[in-house]
């Protein structure tokens, strides 16, 4: 970050001609993105800026915090640390998280885990950026028309929600389906007609082996012949019988029912989730300040993505000779493995979407949230004399500074959160 320092002061010695004697009764005391005053430069799109670079600190700062309390409490759980410790979470107490699982896996199950696993969904925040837009637009003194209220906007990716509009994409309308027969895909469960294949968990018979069994003796894993009762997708799929959860419909390039959402690309404004950057649409046409509005309020949407929480099932059978009081302490370990487990891989996907822009190798916005803050970084300083002359004299001491914290602030997430990228990529092997 030391060129964007160098860019800056540079920027701030060709600025001799204002007076920058400090912060006066027009400015009051500066604000900072570390103490989270951010009326810096009383200019709604700056502001919305230092915003948006504050919420990606916060997210980021979230997402390591909780990690590392999930591995912390895994690891007193398995009996890797004292309960209490108050240590270091780093490559090497993951490495023996991970040993210590495995092991027992190993000592206590025949044929080790079986994983049931759907991955999290990532979307921008449309409220974030509707709200941010109609405050901006505000303070603009812009003649805003726009309900905050009435969320909706324009997505450039995969929308899932309503859709004013066309909504196109293979199997692109999504139905509710408690008890229907679906012609498309079924997303959840499938009571069968009669025995088929399932790519999921298995409830009833199984004609092959089945990887678990619950107390009746009945098939509640993974089949690998053919299925008769219930199969629960991993993922969705073709359904020879009654559907429970969510069927997805191919109509083609067609306006979703009233009765249900879009799942693909929309051509209107999107009232769901937004796979993608989502722009908020504008007080009217004539507001000048609209479109700079909008490049803050989606910044302020990307950086507050939000992931839905994973579905993580376990299955697992022990081997003979482990008695009733091992299998009850192991059992007790793999439920809080599963749920601090749905919880590390949700936060891994949202850490992904603000670094890289994709999760679990699919693209969820085109230029990731860092990238764009930072582009937003040399913009401004692009903007030199332009873009403080915006700013009231009396902030412009105020404003210098922020710039240096937003880069400098950037810069330290984007570094900090390699090691707990790799150290989630790491633990994520246990279950696959």
């Amino acid at each position: 970050m030391s060129n964007t320092r160098n860019i800056i002061f540079g920027l701030v010695a060709g600025l001799g001609m204002i007076n920058m004697t400090g912060c006066d009764d027009i400015c009051g005391p500066c604000g900072t993105i570390a103490t989270g005053n951010l009326s810096i430069a009383g200019q709604a799109r700056i502001d919305g800026f230092f915003k948006a670079v504050a919420d990606f600190k916060g997210s980021v700062d979230f997402v390591k915090a909780d990690f590392d309390a999930n591995i912390i409490a895994l690891a007193e759980v398995w009996g890797v640390v004292e309960v209490g410790y108050s240590g270091a979470v780093d490559a090497d107490l993951v490495a023996a998280l991970k040993a210590e699982i495995q092991g027992q896996i190993s000592a206590n199950l025949q044929g080790g885990i079986q994983v049931v696993y759907a991955p999290p969904k990532c979307t921008a925040n449309i409220n974030v950026a509707v709200e941010a837009q109609a405050s901006c637009e505000a303070s603009a003194e812009c003649d805003v028309m726009v309900d905050p209220g009435s969320v909706s906007v324009m997505c450039e990716g995969s929308c899932s929600g309503g859709c004013s509009a066309e909504c196109s994409g293979e199997f692109s309308c999504e139905v509710e389906a408690p008890s229907i027969a679906c012609e498309g895909m079924c997303e959840g469960a499938c009571t069968l007609d009669a025995a088929a294949s399932c790519e999921g968990t298995c409830r009833g018979t199984c004609s092959g082996e089945c990887s678990a069994r619950d107390g009746n003796g009945d098939c509640a894993g993974a089949c690998d012949g053919m299925c008769t009762g219930t199969c629960e997708f991993e993922a969705a799929a073709s359904c020879q019988g009654t559907c429970s959860g969510k069927c997805l419909v191919d109509q083609g390039s067609a306006q979703c029912t009233a009765e249900a959402n879009c799942r693909g690309s929309c051509s209107g404004e999107c009232s769901g989730g937004c796979e993608g950057s989502a722009t908020p649409p504008s007080a009217s046409a004539s507001c000048e300040a609209s479109a700079d509005c909008q490049a803050q309020a989606s910044a302020q949407a990307e950086a507050n993505v939000e992931c839905t929480p994973p579905s993580l099932d376990i299955q697992y059978s022990f081997s003979a000779g482990v008695n009733a009081e091992a299998q009850a302490l192991f059992a007790a370990r793999i439920k809080e493995l599963k749920v601090r487990g749905a919880a590390i891989l949700q936060g891994s996907a949202r850490l992904q979407a603000l670094i890289t822009g994709e999760v679990n190798g699919q693209v969820i916005f085109e230029v990731a949230p860092l990238v764009k803050l930072q582009a937003e970084i040399k913009g401004f300083i692009d903007g030199g004399i332009d873009i403080l002359g915006e700013v009231p004299k009396g902030r412009i001491n105020c404003v210098i500074p922020a710039f240096i914290e937003a880069g400098e602030a950037l810069a330290s997430a984007g570094g900090s959160v390699t090691g707990t990228l790799e150290a989630q990529a790491s633990f994520a092997t246990i279950l696959f």
